[in-house]
């Protein structure tokens, strides 16, 4: 069992999904049509409701004197401009499902290594002063100070280690090939916007997960403010 706990603002609602078996690989029976169907439609642009819903996603990250301008953005926005440019990340089969459902709810998604976090404990909360990690190949930082973090809890580290955030996860636990476990949290609001009710997003996104080799099984929760809940 793997546990998450929610010490984060209260305006956050989460996701967490729980994958097992999971092949980096086996790309699902008709995830590309389905893609190829979203980046069509985000690349006509934003309906007035989801632009307002994109922009109310910012407020998840208003949190002390963290500001979500600049790179400081939520990382679904990056995806945005991203798939309006043809620039849209191939990764791998998990990582193109995060970055898919990211599109789709307009909701910054963390994916993580279940194994290389090496805990089966997780928390949510605010980054503290002098916290940062490095979130690319070529060593850059993240300064996680006020910043929504998804921290790996150990009996050494009872405050958790920081490994994603809405914006730029950690190096440290990223997928690779030889993935078999993920762990994932959705980002979302205190309450459901236009791109559907955070449990269907979180359906969805088990359901791809699921189709990722004969072997894969998922299961989500949805996780409330001071909530912990186990998968």
């Amino acid at each position: 069992m793997s546990s998450l706990h929610h010490d984060g603002p209260a305006l956050l609602r989460l996701g967490f999904i729980k994958a097992e078996g999971v092949r980096m690989e086996a790309i699902p029976s008709g995830f590309e049509s389905r893609l190829e169907g979203l980046l069509r439609s985000r690349k006509r642009g934003l309906s007035e409701a989801e632009d307002t819903w994109r922009q109310s996603v910012r407020d998840i990250l208003r949190n002390g004197t963290y500001k979500p301008t600049g790179r400081g953005k939520p990382a679904s926005e990056y995806l945005i401009r991203a798939s309006m440019e043809d620039h849209f990340p191939r990764i791998n089969a998990a990582v193109d499902i995060c970055n898919f459902m990211s599109l789709y709810s307009l909701l910054p998604v963390s994916i993580w290594d279940l194994d290389k976090a090496a805990t089966t404990h997780f928390k949510i909360r605010l980054g503290m002063e002098g916290e940062e990690y490095e979130f690319n190949s070529v060593g850059q930082n993240i300064d996680l100070k006020d910043l929504v973090v998804g921290c790996a809890v150990s009996d050494d580290r009872p405050e958790g280690n920081p490994i994603v955030n809405p914006v730029k996860d950690s190096m440290a636990t990223k997928t690779s090939d030889q993935t078999g476990r993920v762990g994932a949290i959705v980002y979302a609001r205190d309450h459901d916007g236009p791109t559907g009710s955070l449990v269907s997003i979180c359906e969805l996104f088990c359901d791809l997960l699921s189709n990722c080799g004969v072997e894969s099984v998922a299961a989500f929760r949805v996780v409330n403010h001071r909530e912990t809940v186990r998968i």
